[in-house]
Formats: structure tokens, C-alpha cells, sequence
């Protein structure tokens, strides 16, 4: 089936096809039909008074409930949900099945995936069909489990089978809450260590679960370096646990860089029966509703089957918003942790990544907008082959723990390790067969063709990534071939820490603006594309070669301006490398460099190379251009008395050497340096906050004094002045209103809007009707 300019009561499809999704006849089969509200196990719930059996197919008929309330290994073929299936949260339970369809009707049949081929017009006047694992309200509680065990029934279609589809119904799947899934080490944990100090509390976790451990060795070309260790919690008390085994690598946990602790066991559980056999996999389609929150999601994923994921949103446009995964657990994936395809407002915090063939957390098409990833960690995303068919055709599928080819998404707290070949990667290239001008949502709610190359970040922030047993810590744009924002509205990217991988930070994009960015790794800024750069608290640490790259690596060329304002080495040894490499090209002329506060603290080189600043080696032709690219060092003589640093191969230099010389260690063997006056450090970027916040409702629930208890979101590119809803203002409960609540009167609906420090006020409202 094939989407194209299609925007309708909020639901935004896809430009592309979807291949192994298309239409697909709904040939019917004979079900057990319930007769009325009941629980599974009881035969009058049942028409003709029989309890479903081992292969059975199974209709729960609109307006009906059914409690599931057994536990049973009796699989049973499929369940098709028109009214609702809810989980007795009194018991244990579990559910063995091939097939879980949650949709409007009464059509039982073993295919019908892609539900927009035959799933009847929404109709918001009727009860949705729902599937309850708990609700947000009353998750599985503490002390029961509830589990779903997806199995394969030979004859149907193994590349669909088993799995969970929501065409348009509500699947909520809800286990015990956390305060924490994943916290960093307290304490360095040693080799043989069996007691364990964690760098904070924990409620929810217990004896017996499953946790894991994140590597804090370089990885790449060392094997068993950047392996987790997986253990089983033998007690616990506050932030101290002891495990039933004692660990095999050192994991640190002092200092600036410290590994983690994550938590793969939840009460609730999606699991495959026998992964080896038949993986499992999960869907929401659009107009569907639901969240998902501290469930397990485990042996999922069919590997190399196009949109047959762990977790799937497919083409839900912005009909899910309010919908989030919270807390989950997603491991040991054959096909990707969570795929937002074609999706909008999705919020996504505090869920566990580990272990994927193919990217972690991965948005599909490029058309996503306005998602927040928040406190997700990502461990061991590996690179596998790409998917047949795929939307995206230059999507190498090489391991990424977060990759998207739309930046106009929130990324906050993020940590990813251990994966394939990259932390984070975005990713857009344009081809002459494949062209990026899509169709994508604007802040006023119409749908606008944009390249969407030149999109930058809502917010990427506090975000982290080390131990990778791939090249890259950050690769920010590979591949657009130096297309991006203009210099009112750049990529920012603030408070980051890249520890332990090969290239720490490799920026392609141009118009970039870096705030407050930690790097130790084998590499530092890594293969730039300097144009219209700006870095500012920059510290590269114990880099053991080209901490400061020239622009486009051997290439040698930088198209624009750059300024770095506070740039310290620290412990640095390049291998007789320079600090900071000189680019030799400037095409448009247009290149230039500026440093200010430039220092070097336990520079360990002693190599004869010695210097601060010099061209680099590799291959190295002759300059092309009749400018070369000037690297000022501002005040570095004192106030007002500036270093212009260029290469002995510069037009610069060989039109007057007299006026230039040599001064080990900030020149080299082929750089010279003149003392200059009156160079003004300049301001590169002008920013400008036009883009309003976005906001989602989280959740509504009513209290026992009758108020309605309003919780929610908000993201921005600034600083956000005000959450109102329902004309009140709401309360901040984490910074810049990234989670806030509201107490409110009763109300039959509630409508949230934001409004920035700017004056940007959010036109797309998000409304929730209360029920």
C-alpha cells in the first residue's frame, strides 16, 4: 500500500511503500465466540458453553470483557479482541498464543497485518477494542506476573507469526513501576566483585533479577573488552546489591565516567516462545491508543524481515499522541528495540536496549517529528544486513543504539554502548533516484515538502556514549553532503560525554553550534565539516591521535567559518600528531579559523613532531586554492595580541615567509606563526527561537477528591515560559517543564498548550477527552 501528501484528522502518512506490508486478503475462520462479560475460565463466558482449548481461535465480540485470569501452557492459535481482553491482576497468568489482533469488528482471520487495507473508519463514538496487561492506573502489581507468550502454529505466515497487532484498538501493557531502570555505578565494581554500589537507590528491583552490566573498556579491536555481564541480584538493600556471581571485568564507577547498572526483569513479559524457532514481534497501527510501561519485551524482532520489530509504531501519524513507552525492557531483539515509523509526539523514557540485530531505537522513513527520547540507555545494537525493501535506501542497518534521518526530535539523557558502529547516527543522503524533500509536519498542523536535511534537533542534550565496539561515538550527518540548517537555526548540541570509543565525534553537518562536550577516545573531532562551526567548553582528554581534526579528514578542505572558544587538551598524546591540524583547502574562500582560551594540561608528547598547531599526516597533495585556511589563536601573546598560525604550504606563507616564524610547540616543522592585531573573535551563528514547544498529555486520572490529576511533557528548542491547561498554568516537576502536572477541576476534556520564552506559542494543541 501506498501513502502520498495524506494529512486527515491528524494522521500523517509516509511518502513511501511499504513492501512487506501490503494488502492482504482476510479470509475468515471459525472462533470461539464469547457470549458476555466473564472470565476466561469460565464456561458461560464462552457461546456454547466451552473454555477456548489448546488451538483454538478465539473472538471476544465488541462490547464483551473477558478476564484472562489462568495460567496455562495450552497455546492457543489466536485471539482477535473486538471488545476487550483484560489480565486478572489478582493472579499469575500467562497466555500462550500465536496471535493477538486488536480491532473494531467481528472478523476472525489468521492475516489482515496491514490493518489500513480492511479495518473499517475509526468511529470515536464507539468503545475501541482493548487488550489490558494492567492499566496506567493499576499496573500488574507487585508480588504477580503476567505473561504473554507469543508461539508459532505451522501453516501460517512466518514472517507475520507470531505476534501482537493494534489496528486501532487500545493495547495497554503495564507492569510494576520503577524509580529507576537503569542507574550508573556508585562505586568501581573490580574483577571478582560480588558486592555492588550503585550511584543511587532502587525501588522495584528484587531478588532474582536479571541485571546487567555495561562495559567501560575502549572496544573497538579489542574482543571481550566492551562485553556486559549479565547477573542475577542475590539481594539488595537501597543502592547496595550482591549478585550470584562474581564478574569477570573490571566496570568503573568513579569519577567522570562511570558505567551502569540496568535492570532486565519486569513482572509483565512479551516474550517468544522458542526464539530459536519463531520470533515474535508487536505493532500499533494508527488510530490506535495504549501505552506501554516497565514490561519485558524479550527474543522479539524477526530478523531481516522489513516492519516485523520488538516494538512497532507504524505510519501512526500524530493519532498516538499521549501514547508512551516507559520503563521497558527490550533484549535480546532479532530486529530492532523500538521503531517509531511515521509517528509523531511519541514519548519514549527510561526503557532498557539491549542486545539488537540492527539499530536500537530507530525512526524509519525521515517524516518523524516532534518524538522525545529520554533516559533511554542502548547496549549492544549490532550490525547486521540491510532489510529487504527498506524505506530508506542508504540505511547500511550498521548498529547504531539511536539512528534517524529527521533531527526535529527531542534526544535528552540518552546513554548508548557497546554497539555496533555507532552511538548515535543521524543519517540523510540524497541520491538522484532518492530524493529527501518530504512531506512533514509544521508547528501550525499543515504538512509542508522539506529537505529534511536542514532540520535541526528540538533538543539533544545531556546525552552520553562509550564503550563502543564500533568506530563511532557521534556521527552527526555522514552522508549529507554538507547540506543542513542556516545559521539561524542550528544543530545544537549540549553537555556531552564520548569516553572509550575509536572516533569520538564525527560533525558532517554544517551550521552547528557544541556547548559543553567531553571526548576521550582514540580520536577526538573527527573528519569535520567546519562550516559555520561553533564549540564552545570543549575538552579533549588522553586522545592518543588527531584530537582536532582538519576539515574533511585526508581531504584536507573547509568550506566555512569555525570558532572555538575554550578548547583544553588534557593528558593528550597524538603520536607525534599536532593538537590541531591545519586544513589546506578553502574552495569558496570563505574558511577561517578562530581559538580563544586554548590551553594544554599534562601534554605527555615528546615525540620530535611535537606541536599545538601543524598540517597532519596521511596523504597530503598540494593545496588547490588561492587562500589558505588562517588558524587565529586570540590573546595568545596577551590581551589584544593575537597568533595567526598558517601552513608552510599556504598561498599565505609562500607570498611573505619573512613575516611569519617558527615557535615549538604551538608550530611545527611545517606551520609558522605572525603576531596580529585587531582580528575580532566572531560570532558565527544567530540563533532564532521560531519554533513553538510541543506538549503532550501523558496521562489524566481522576483522584478521590474529585480533581483530575494532569500530567505530561513538553519540549523545546529554548526555554519553555509556561505549560496552560484549561487555562491554568501548570507546575514543572523536572527542568524546563520536561515532565509537568496539574491538578484541575473535573472536566469532560482536557486541552494542554506551551509557550516559550520567545513568545513561540503552540498552536497544535493536545486535547484528551476524559472518560
Amino acid at each position: 500500500m501506498r501513502f502520498r501528501n495524506c494529512f486527515l484528522v491528524g494522521i500523517i502518512c509516509s511518502a513511501f511503500s511499504a513492501p512487506s506490508i501490503a494488502a492482504e486478503p482476510t479470509a475468515k475462520i471459525d472462533a470461539i465466540r464469547s457470549a458476555g462479560n466473564g472470565p476466561w475460565s469460565a464456561a458461560t463466558t464462552w457461546e456454547g458453553g466451552k473454555v477456548p482449548a489448546a488451538g483454538s481461535n478465539v473472538l471476544i465480540r465488541p462490547d464483551h470483557r473477558v478476564v484472562y485470569d489462568v495460567s496455562s501452557e495450552d497455546a492457543i492459535r489466536s485471539v482477535h479482541v473486538g471488545g476487550t481482553l483484560s489480565f486478572d491482576p489478582t493472579k499469575n497468568t500467562k497466555l500462550v498464543v500465536g496471535l493477538i489482533k486488536i480491532q473494531p469488528g467481528e472478523t476472525v482471520s489468521d492475516d489482515g497485518f496491514d490493518c489500513d487495507a480492511h479495518v473499517p473508519a475509526f468511529d470515536a463514538s464507539r468503545p475501541r477494542p482493548a487488550l489490558e496487561v494492567g492499566t496506567p492506573e493499576k499496573p500488574i502489581p507487585a508480588g504477580k506476573s503476567a505473561i504473554i507468550s507469543l508461539v508459532y502454529f505451522e501453516g501460517t505466515n512466518k514472517e507475520s507469526w507470531p505476534a501482537i497487532v493494534c489496528c486501532a484498538g487500545r493495547m495497554d501493557i503495564h507492569g510494576t513501576p520503577m524509580n529507576r531502570t537503569w542507574v550508573k555505578l556508585g562505586v568501581t565494581a573490580a574483577v571478582g566483585s560480588k558486592e555492588i554500589t550503585l550511584a543511587e537507590p532502587v525501588m522495584g528491583w528484587k531478588i532474582g533479577d536479571r541485571i546487567i552490566f555495561t562495559p567501560t573498556q575502549i572496544g573497538y579491536g579489542k574482543k571481550g573488552d566492551s562485553s556486559s555481564e549479565e547477573r542475577l541480584i542475590a539481594s539488595i538493600d537501597g543502592d547496595k546489591l550482591t549478585i550470584d556471581q562474581p564478574l569477570l571485568a573490571e566496570h568503573q564507577g568513579t569519577g567522570e565516567f562511570r558505567g551502569e547498572v540496568a535492570n532486565l526483569s519486569r513482572n509483565v513479559v512479551i516474550e517468544s516462545a522458542d526464539p530459536s524457532k519463531a520470533r515474535g514481534h508487536t505493532m500499533y497501527h494508527r488510530n490506535s491508543a495504549g501505552s506501554l510501561s516497565y514490561a519485558e519485551f524479550r527474543g522479539l524482532g524477526k530478523e531481516g524481515v522489513l516492519g516485523r520489530y520488538s516494538i512497532h509504531y507504524h505510519l501512526v501519524g500524530s493519532t498516538m499522541r499521549g501514547s508512551y513507552a516507559q520503563g521497558l525492557s527490550v533484549w535480546d531483539s532479532g530486529n530492532r528495540w523500538i521503531t517509531i515509523h511515521g509517528t509523531n509526539y511519541l514519548v519514549v523514557r527510561d526503557c532498557i536496549g539491549y542486545k539488537s540485530l540492527g539499530h536500537g531505537y530507530f525512526m524509519e522513513d525521515g517524516t518523524e517529528v516532534y518524538n522525545v527520547l529520554d533516559r533511554n540507555l542502548a547496549v549492544a545494537a549490532k550490525s547486521t544486513k540491510r532489510l529487504p525493501k527498506q524505506v530508506l535506501p542508504f540505511d547500511g542497518n550498521e548498529g547504531a543504539g539511536f539512528w534517524w534521518a529527521n533531527s526535529l526530535n527531542t534526544f535528552t539523557r540518552n546513554v548508548a554502548v557497546a554497539n555496533g558502529l555507532y552511538g548515535f547516527r543521524f543519517e540523510a543522503t540524497q541520491s538522484s533516484s532518492f530524493k529527501l524533500d518530504l512531506n512533514i509536519l509544521q508547528p501550525d498542523g499543515q504538512m509542508k515538502r522539506v529537505d529534511i536535511r536542514t532540520l535541526p534537533f528540538v533538543r539533544f542534550e545531556d546525552n552520553e556514549v562509550h564503550s563502543n565496539q564500533g568506530l563511532y561515538g557521534i556521527n552527526l550527518g555522514e552522508g549529507v553532503n554538507r547540506v543542513g540548517p542556516d545559521d539561524k537555526h542550528p544543530f545544537v548540541v549540549r553537555n556531552t560525554k564520548i569516553w572509550n570509543v575509536h572516533y569520538g565525534f564525527r560533525p558532517q553537518v554544517p551550521s552547528l553550534l557544541v556547548e559543553n562536550m567531553t571526548i576521550q577516545s582514540a580520536y577526538g573531532v573527527y573528519h569535520p565539516n567546519y562550516d559555520n562551526h561553533v564549540y564552545r567548553n570543549l575538552a579533549i582528554l588522553r586522545t592518543n591521535t588527531e584530537p582536532f581534526n582538519r576539515g574533511h579528514d585526508d581531504l584536507s578542505v573547509q568550506y566555512g567559518k569555525l570558532t572555538v572558544d575554550g578548547l583544553t587538551f588534557d593528558g593528550v598524546r597524538s603520536g607525534g600528531m599536532p593538537l590541531i591540524q591545519i586544513s589546506d583547502d578553502n574552495p569558496n574562500g570563505n574558511a577561517i579559523t578562530h581559538f580563544r582560551n586554548l590551553k594544554t594540561v599534562n601534554w605527555n608528547d615528546t615525540s620530535k613532531q611535537r606541536a599545538m598547531i601543524n598540517l597532519g599526516g596521511g596523504p597530503r597533495p598540494q593545496p588547490k586554492t588561492e587562500k589558505g585556511v588562517p588558524i587565529y589563536v586570540h590573546d595568545h601573546y596577551g590581551p589584544g595580541r593575537h597568533a595567526m598560525v598558517v601552513s608552510i604550504r599556504s598561498p599565505e606563507y609562500k607570498a611573505n615567509p619573512e613575516a611569519f616564524k617558527s615557535e615549538p610547540p604551538l608550530t611545527g616543522d611545517e606551520s609558522r606563526v605572525a603576531e596580529v592585531k585587531d582580528v575580532p573573535f566572531p560570532e558565527l551563528l544567530h540563533p532564532v527561537d521560531d519554533l513553538p514547544p510541543a506538549t503532550v498529555i501523558i496521562s489524566v486520572r481522576k483522584q478521590s477528591d474529585g480533581k483530575l490529576l494532569v500530567r505530561g511533557t513538553c519540549s523545546d528548542n529554548g526555554v519553555v515560559k509556561r505549560v496552560v491547561v484549561n487555562g491554568q498554568e501548570a507546575k514543572a516537576t523536572t527542568t524546563n517543564f520536561a515532565e509537568w502536572e496539574i491538578a484541575l477541576p473535573a472536566s469532560a476534556n482536557v486541552t494542554a498548550f506551551a509557550e516559550d520564552a520567545a513568545g513561540n506559542v503552540e498552536k497544535m494543541k493536545h486535547e484528551v477527552k476524559v472518560k
